[in-house]
Parts: C-alpha cells; structure tokens; sequence
C-alpha cells in the first residue's frame, strides 16, 4: 500500500483543484477486482501487466478498494460497478468470476459484471449469471476468435449468442473496443448501430469513452452514437480534456459515468496522447528533462478528474449534473438492471 501514500503534490491538487468537483456519493463505473493468480500464463512474471498491477496490486478485495478509495477520495461514499481483469489467455474464467461475486457480495448497493470469453455458450453463462447474481457481461478483446486482439470486430470478442443473453435479462455489456482507430473505426461504427438496434434491451457501457483519449476518436463517432437509447459511456483512464469535451458535447452528460479503472488509477503517471496515438507516461519509462519544475507525478485517477473537470469548464455543470455523473446514472443503470433481472425470476 505504499502507493497509496499521498505527497504533498497529491493533496494540493486534491485541495485545490478537486475536491471541489467530486461529489459525496460516488459510484465507480469501470473497477476491477481480482487475484494475479488468476493469471494462469507461467511467463506472467515477464508479461505486459507485471510490473503494474503484478507488482503494485496482486490482490485486490472488496476491503483493498475501500481502503483505496479512502485515501483518493477523502470524505466520499464508494459504490463500484467491479469486474475481473482480463488477464491473457489463459486466464481461470470460473475462479474470476466467483471471487469477485463473493467480494461484490460485501456491498449490497454494488454489483459486478461476469468476464466471458467467446467459447462460452449461452447455457454456461446463464448458469454462472444464477450462480453468482452478477448483472452483465464482461468481454475482452483479447480473446478475439480471430488470435488479433488489436484488429478485431466486436463480435470476434463477443458473439452474438452471448450479446442474445445480455438482451433477454437486460444485462449490461462493457465493452473495450478494438481496432487501432477505436470508436472511430467505420466497422465499430456501423456494429455498434446494428448490435444496440438489434439487442435493444442490453444495456452497453462503452469503456475509456468508447477508447477515445482524445478528441478525434468520438468526434467522428459521436454523431451516429448519440440517439442510441441503450449506449453509455465511462471518463476510466482518459486524461485529455479535449477527449472529455467531445464525449460531453457529442453524445450528452445523461449518458457518461465516472469509472477509475482501479487498479490501474492508483498508479502513478498520466494517459497522454499524440497524433492518433496514446500511451502511458509512468515515473519509470520516460527520459524527459524536468530539472526546471516539480518532476513528481501524481495519481493516473487524479489526471483523469482534472481532464473531466476542465473538459467541462464551458459547460458550466450545476450541482445536479456533477452528482449525476459521478453517481445518479450509474445508480439509475443498475437499478434498472435488477429489477428486469427481478421480474424474470
């Protein structure tokens, strides 16, 4: 837990730049509670997530989140929509989903979505759905059919016979977009259309602001997003202001929820973006010359609260507005979600 250790620099720019704009109440629409154990690659310790959250966060409970959250958001209540992180194959499914039920089951105002992958049938997840009372689907682009995580269509990574089960209980779908383009790829475009307009009762949740980390990504998607009634989206990891005013802008505030993308937020560093590209700029992977100011960097989460609160200075968000994004429409989404769940029982 040491990186959970605020500096000066973090409680300035809480003090002086956010706590102003973080409501009470908040729910978390983008969380990931899970075990790295559940990472069954025995080249994991040499692997893309091990020196992140392998290092810094191998074990995440309900209590670990809390305790998180206390540190990040002082003074606040925390409510999470949490799922298991989608480790690469191969990764133990059943042991993800159950532990994180079993932790979601500490907070009744919670609730957690299942981590799927396209070889499981409608029967298995249906069956795992009872089991474990989770209210959506969680899939992954790394496990595209097609063995190309970053060129795939939506359905490669989420069949239809499972987006057929989100539809007939109202579940949710968070979905991570594939394609070096994102949101702004036509054939996202046009499968977003067609699989909202055809599955009307899931509910999407359209994870990094649909992956635009910057503006470009929505602007060109927005305009055909906009009038889906069943298309959310959550602000997790994304810290350029321009991205946040284009998704507040494009597609309107009603349909935006605030996520963290714990653990990834609690790391130190930013999201940064250039031409049509992003990375993650970390303490430990940038050579920059910084002799001439404060080289400390603060908190992945704080960088995505400036960006969200500066991407809407011109909006002018009341009260109501900033409780609605950080808490009410998550609130209102899950509701509405057990209780179709609660009519079909």
């Amino acid at each position: 837990m040491s990186e959970m250790t605020r500096t000066d620099l973090d409680r300035r720019i809480w003090d002086e730049e956010l706590a102003d704009f973080v409501p009470a109440r908040v729910i978390d629409a983008h969380s990931h509670i899970y075990r790295w154990a559940f990472n069954l690659d025995p080249q994991k310790e040499r692997g893309p997530f091990h020196d992140s959250i392998g290092r810094h966060f191998p074990e995440v409970t309900w209590k670990a989140a809390d305790a998180v959250d206390a540190v990040l958001f002082p003074g606040r209540t925390v409510q999470r929509l949490s799922f298991p992180f989608p480790f690469p194959q191969p990764c133990d499914f059943a042991a993800s989903n159950t532990y994180l039920a079993g932790e979601v089951a500490n907070d009744p105002d919670s609730a957690g979505l299942m981590l799927v992958h396209p070889g499981m049938g409608a029967a298995e997840i249906e069956a795992t759905l009872d089991q474990t009372r989770l209210i959506g689907l969680k899939p992954y682009l790394f496990y595209s059919r097609t063995g190309k995580p970053m060129d795939s269509s939506i359905t490669d990574f989420l069949p239809e016979h499972q987006i057929a089960v989100a539809d007939r209980r109202g579940l949710i779908i968070m979905m991570h977009v594939s394609k070096r383009d994102a949101i702004a790829d036509a054939d996202n475009i046009r499968e977003m259309v067609r699989l909202s307009g055809k599955y009307p009762n899931a509910k999407w949740i359209l994870a990094h602001c649909a992956r635009s980390y910057s503006a470009w990504a929505i602007e060109k998607a927005a305009a055909q997003l906009r009038d889906l009634p069943n298309v959310w989206y959550d602000t997790s990891t994304v810290c350029e202001s321009d991205a946040l005013d284009a998704l507040y802008t494009g597609v309107g505030l009603d349909r935006i929820m605030y996520g963290s993308d714990d653990m990834i937020g609690p790391m130190r560093g930013k999201y940064i973006t250039f031409g049509r590209a992003w990375a993650y700029l970390s303490p430990e992977n940038h050579h920059l010359g910084l002799a001439h100011c404060d080289d400390r960097m603060t908190f992945i989460r704080y960088e995505q609260l400036r960006a969200m609160k500066r991407g809407a200075r011109h909006l002018g968000l009341t009260a109501a507005q900033r409780q609605a994004l950080f808490h009410d429409t998550a609130r209102n989404l899950i509701d509405s979600v057990r209780r179709c769940i609660a009519e079909q029982r």
